[in-house]
């Protein structure tokens, strides 16, 4: 009789293993197949040297707190040639603008007459690059566009095969939004785009970014043995002097996608920036935004709201830099977590020398749906002015305040959808500045829905 042989066990994988395989063949197959000038092709290789070269996580308040074991990524291979199917597509009501990237590859732009007219360009980044090259490498050759000291924002850097640029003319407003549509969910596939957002002085723009699945059947959790995708992104964002910049992200990718974000903005004098930061789908996210208040009296306001349920985590760090005089920051991260899901909130406010009469402001806030859900904050603070107007953070992390419940109850309202409202509200923040209705109504839904399963499923809300 013959006995079989035992399964092998699968390599352990440690907490900073990143396991998508990623060589400097690649990079320069990628480069080769996007062609481009010798400086492109350089840039790339640097980024791969500090891909390398860096730790999982450098900065050392946060090591204790980093989990790569969800990422599965070893069957998954690197999207390297980017297919441009410039077909007719329709606007959304009410947009400016439309550009949809479907698993790495270009399916449909569209732009208003009137945002056309105006000198606006939405494009694909190889696209511009050949139209405007010395205009590109301005966009690109920057050391501030992207985290140097970020392992995984200089992946990005290097082995990027799809880009989109939105440039926007000096004091053009558009009244309508821009909308950029990433659409991923192929198993075993790893799409890294980057995303250029440039205002010339005295513009204004709002723009909405959905990440979403390939249709609604990919929004479904499926097994820990499916191959998972992988998405990377980027936006970064140059703010001219006096510009206007709203932006809300709708995070909705199926659960066997691994999410990787980075934000990055240089805020000029007098400029504005709005982040509204939504993250619903995904196995795991890690998300990073970094504002640069370089001009004086520039503003950012960012929100960043989690829903999660399962196993999913959520890696979310925020580091804001106050540069100029009387800059004013304003940063707001909340977490609602539902079954054995957990978040880490991390924040990081730099008021440097010069940047005399400061006003920036940090919370971190988590709600804790289950017994076994779990939420860490970590907001931090590095003054070296100290004639500031304001340097504050605040954190709490706990279950649903219980005077809020027995407020809604002692009005008729049954328990579970006064725990329904509380949390709910708790995330309308991000909703209420959506600026596409459809999308807005879309995340209200969906939020609801998540809720109803969550509970529906057993989870403890009452925790």
């Amino acid at each position: 009789m013959t006995v079989a042989s035992p399964r092998p066990r699968p390599q352990r994988q440690g907490l900073t293993d990143f396991t998508l395989a990623v060589t400097r063949e690649d990079v320069a197959a990628i480069h080769a197949a996007q062609g481009g000038p010798d400086w492109l092709l350089a840039d790339r290789e640097a980024g791969f040297d500090a891909f390398e070269a860096l730790p999982a996580e450098t900065n050392d308040l946060y090591t204790t707190y980093i989990d790569l074991r969800g990422a599965h990524l070893g069957e998954t291979e690197l999207h390297r040639t980017p297919v441009v199917e410039r077909s007719a597509i329709a606007l959304p009501a009410g947009a400016a603008g439309l550009l949809v990237v479907t698993d790495g590859d270009l399916t449909g732009a569209a732009l208003s007459r009137e945002a056309a007219a105006a000198g606006v360009v939405l494009t694909t980044l190889a696209d511009f690059i050949a139209a405007r090259p010395d205009r590109a490498r301005a966009l690109l050759d920057n050391a501030s566009t992207l985290p140097s000291n970020d392992r995984f924002a200089q992946l990005t850097r290097a082995a990027w095969s799809q880009g989109v640029v939105l440039d926007v003319p000096a004091g053009v407003q558009l009244a309508d939004p821009i909308v950029i549509r990433w659409v991923t969910g192929e198993a075993g596939r790893a799409v890294i785009g980057r995303t250029f957002i440039a205002l010339g002085d005295g513009a204004k723009v709002r723009l909405l970014e959905e990440l979403v699945g390939a249709d609604a059947s990919t929004a479904i959790a499926s097994s820990g043995d499916a191959t998972q995708s992988f998405l990377a992104g980027t936006l970064e964002v140059h703010l001219g002097r006096n510009a206007s910049l709203e932006v809300a992200s709708l995070q909705e990718l199926p659960e066997t996608t691994v999410a990787f974000q980075h934000r990055n903005a240089v805020i000029g004098e007098g400029a504005t920036l709005h982040w509204a930061l939504a993250q619903l789908g995904s196995r795991l996210v890690r998300s990073r935004v970094d504002n640069r208040l370089e001009g004086d009296r520039s503003v950012v306001e960012q929100v960043e709201i989690v829903f999660g349920g399962d196993e999913q985590l959520f890696d979310l760090t925020s580091y804001t830099r106050h540069i100029g005089r009387d800059t004013t920051g304003n940063l707001l991260s909340k977490g609602a977590l539902l079954d054995r899901a957990r978040t880490y909130m991390k924040g990081m406010i730099v008021i440097e020398k010069t940047a005399v009469g400061t006003d920036s402001f940090l919370g971190e806030f988590g709600m804790n749906l289950s017994k076994a859900a779990r939420s860490v904050a970590i907001p931090s603070l590095e003054i070296d002015q100290p004639d500031c107007r304001r340097a504050a953070h605040s954190s709490s992390v706990g279950p649903i305040d219980e005077t809020q419940l027995f407020y809604l109850e002692s009005r008729g309202i049954p328990p579970d959808e006064a725990r329904k409202f509380i949390v709910l509200g708790f995330l309308e923040p991000v909703v209420a500045r959506v600026p596409v209705a459809d999308a807005r109504d879309r995340l209200r839904a969906q939020l609801e829905a998540k809720w109803d399963a969550g509970v529906g499923a057993g989870a403890d809300a009452a925790a």
